[in-house]
């Protein structure tokens, strides 16, 4: 099932979504991504054309505003006077029972979620919250978007190709990962010879403020990784460990993995880290064999880079900042 917005010039004239140029547009994409348009529903949460086709024509002031539901845009809430379309909406989902919905741009997002911000939530797949609860959601760029800024398009392809796989189940699968976090010098020491030493690769990340790092991730597979706090802003001082001879043996522990040539060290624009290593703590990496950013960069030079919209390509995570609060934490019990 997809989404939009609301009626054009073309989808008043026609009283049905997606007939004019960017509904072209949207066909030519879902072919490319292996969608075959026919296969799937489509709708709009108003249909109805707004004046100018600017949908803040149909916010007012928050006391205007449809209760429980926050500002679509800046200071702009969708009148009362349209939770029939909502309604109508709701129906809609319920009869068509889709085990995924695309949605296209910020409105079906404001309408299922409650949240806008479409940069930040595209290419993750949530649940709806609003309406009705409980169904997956995949939210991209409109296709009307994507015409006035063309860079948007294979963004929203990659989108397209990753709903057709969320389409063959309803639920949500994200990949099951343990995060160790160490508690004293020990844990990292036994986490080193358990799952470092045995692993030929390890995933290295820094974390960083000023001129200090906060935080190194360790991940030597897929499921498996420690993150080692350095900095602590809740305790006195705002260091993790309780004093500098405890942190220095940390250090030390940390300098040696990543003195280690033996294992290869994959970055994510690893040129960045390994000079912050070196430069603010003396600390030469040996065995940097490959980087996430630069391979991705080769493969599409005119694509974003970083490393939120590299998960949300390759990977089946939540966006990063709603995943910390979900994260497993692992702690020792011996």
């Amino acid at each position: 099932m997809l989404i939009g917005e609301a009626w054009g010039a073309e989808e008043e004239k026609q009283r049905a979504p997606f007939v004019g140029a960017s509904g072209w547009e949207l066909t030519r994409m879902l072919k490319e991504a292996g969608i075959v348009r026919a296969d799937c529903y489509l709708t709009n949460v108003f249909n109805l054309r707004p004046a100018g086709n600017r949908i803040e024509e149909l916010c007012g002031e928050k006391k205007e505003g449809i209760k429980g539901y926050p500002a679509l845009a800046k200071g702009k809430y969708v009148g009362q006077e349209f939770i029939p379309e909502l309604e109508r909406l709701g129906d809609e989902i319920l009869s068509q029972d889709p085990n995924v919905i695309i949605c296209l741009g910020n409105t079906p997002m404001w309408a299922l979620t409650g949240q806008v911000g479409i940069s930040k939530l595209r290419g993750t797949t949530v649940l709806s919250s609003r309406i009705v609860s409980g169904v997956k959601l995949l939210p991209t760029y409109h296709p009307a978007a994507i015409l006035r800024q063309w860079d948007l398009r294979p963004i929203a392809v990659i989108d397209f190709s990753k709903a057709l796989r969320e389409s063959e189940f309803p639920e949500i699968r994200r990949p099951h990962r343990k995060i160790f976090i160490p508690e004293t010098v020990e844990d990292f020491h036994d986490f080193v010879l358990s799952f470092i030493r045995p692993s030929t690769t390890i995933a290295v990340d820094i974390e960083t403020a000023g001129h200090r790092i906060t935080c190194i991730g360790l991940a030597p597979s897929r499921e498996t990784a420690i993150v080692i706090p350095i900095v602590n802003k809740r305790r006195k001082g705002g260091n993790h460990w309780p004093d500098n001879d405890t942190e220095r043996q940390v250090w030390e522990y940390i300098r040696e993995v990543l003195r280690d040539g033996k294992i290869r060290k994959v970055f994510q624009n690893g040129r960045y880290d390994i000079a912050f290593l070196w430069r603010s703590y003396g600390i030469k990496v040996y065995g940097a064999e490959e980087d996430t950013m630069l391979l991705h960069h080769a493969l599409y030079p005119e694509s974003l880079k970083g490393l939120g919209f590299l998960g949300s390509v390759y990977t089946d995570e939540g966006s990063w900042k709603g995943m910390r609060k979900g994260v497993e934490t692992i702690k020792r019990e011996d």
